[in-house]
């Protein structure tokens, strides 16, 4: 009779003990949130792999001055594109795996309207904005709001072999017109087999080159806001047939259309050509001992339609921080650090990217390896075109590139390809 007696003790004994050991792990639990982190703070970001090399002292630096942060260089066998998928799968969990997003300038309105990405007005101080190319902080913007800050900019050039320039007693060509007619003539004397390569793939790259044409024939692609399209007007028609005939008319070779920015530097660095459209860091190529055109190598603007100024097209990447970062906060001084003028100054030295801060275009350490940047910067300033800025850029562009193919190869006539690559980009902006 006496068991119950026993049983209500026990129960109290129990439930003292869960309550014990409750407040036990409640207070492990506050100690592991609140204790300070055993190592660096990670930090990583993406970059493509024909930048990989010239990211590394710059990462070193970082951290011998950053020891509670750990720097990371995510490198593989990326390009651009790759290197875009790989950000845009991270982002899009809403738990990425990288704070620092290291982006093209076509990607920002994307990922900024997808709210993937942090406002960064507040990083640095208006004075040390003001540093920067006003364009290159402009490209970083979506709806008046700071997601991007610049690292570096891009400019498409002409390269030409200099050597045969002499040979022909002219200056580099300014026009469509002349470059054909340039092209022919070294041709013709039999001194290289094509007179001008260009990236014809289906890619981002063939898009450029229809920018520059389509700019210096006066059209446009894409007004971001009127949302009007241009692609189904005269210049664009005219742009789409020339760089047909570049290859109709034996100027540039039937595999151009297999050609991206290295295939065609390639050739032209094997004494292919006369001209190759490029981007400004090539140069660097251009020049090294083991080039065969080495000291050989001139640029000058792309060209225009008679009585047009020429359009270069603008590239360029930039930094941003994921909206969900884990760490916000080093991911701040990562960006203050690598968009620095000491550390775009050492990238440039050790790459020929194109810088985004101003003085560094007459820095007299940077000119000194690279005397074209001077004028680069005027072009820069003055004649060159960004892609339209618009969220649903990547659609658009996809569309361009498949019409573009079909001119290229055959496949469909100019008139045609840009009448439907028009309805389709009209119907795209209407639907998102």
């Amino acid at each position: 009779m006496r068991l119950p007696f026993f049983k209500v003790p026990n129960r109290l004994a129990i439930a003292f003990l869960a309550g014990l050991l409750l407040v036990q792990l409640l207070g492990l639990a506050v100690w592991w949130v609140s204790w300070p982190p055993s190592g660096p703070i990670p930090l990583s970001f993406v970059v493509p792999l024909d930048e990989a090399a010239a990211w590394q002292p710059l990462v070193a630096d970082f951290r011998a001055q950053n020891p509670d942060i750990r720097l990371e260089l995510v490198q593989g066998d990326y390009n651009t594109d790759q290197a875009k998928a790989i950000y845009t799968a991270d982002l899009s969990t809403g738990s990425p795996q990288h704070d620092l997003v290291y982006m093209d300038v076509v990607w920002l309105p994307w990922f900024a309207s997808e709210g993937w990405l942090q406002d960064l007005s507040d990083l640095l101080p208006e004075a040390e904005l003001a540093k920067f190319l006003p364009s290159e902080l402009a490209a970083g913007r979506y709806q008046d709001t700071l997601y991007r800050l610049p690292f570096r900019a891009d400019l498409g050039l002409l390269f030409y072999n200099q050597v045969l320039m002499a040979e022909l007693g002219v200056e580099p060509a300014q026009t469509f017109e002349a470059l054909m007619a340039q092209s022919q003539r070294v041709q013709a004397q039999g001194l290289v087999p094509w007179g001008y390569l260009w990236q014809g793939r289906q890619y981002e790259g063939l898009v450029v080159n229809f920018v520059e044409v389509l700019t210096g024939y006066g059209g446009f692609w894409i007004e971001p806001s009127t949302g009007a399209v241009g692609l189904d007007q005269a210049e664009a028609i005219a742009a789409a047939t020339f760089l047909a005939d570049t290859m109709r008319q034996g100027v540039s070779p039937q595999l151009v259309v297999s050609y991206g920015e290295t295939e065609s530097f390639r050739q032209f660095l094997g004494e292919q050509s006369l001209f190759v459209r490029n981007w400004p860091h090539f140069w660097k190529r251009a020049n090294q001992n083991d080039s065969p055109l080495a000291g050989q190598v001139g640029l000058a603007s792309v060209v225009a339609a008679t009585g047009r100024a020429p359009q270069g097209c603008r590239g360029g990447w930039g930094f941003g921080i994921a909206q969900n970062a884990t760490h916000p906060e080093a991911a701040r001084r990562a960006i203050a650090f690598l968009t620095s003028a000491a550390a775009q100054q050492q990238f440039v030295l050790n790459s020929a990217h194109l810088p985004s801060r101003t003085d560094l275009y007459t820095d007299p350490e940077i000119t000194g390896v690279y005397p074209f940047f001077p004028e680069v910067l005027e072009a820069l300033e003055n004649n060159s075109v960004f892609r339209p800025q618009i969220p649903q850029y990547d659609q658009a562009s996809r569309i361009l590139q498949t019409y573009l193919s079909r001119v290229l190869t055959g496949d469909s006539t100019a008139e045609d390809a840009m009448r439907a690559a028009a309805s389709e980009t009209r119907e795209l902006l209407a639907t998102s």
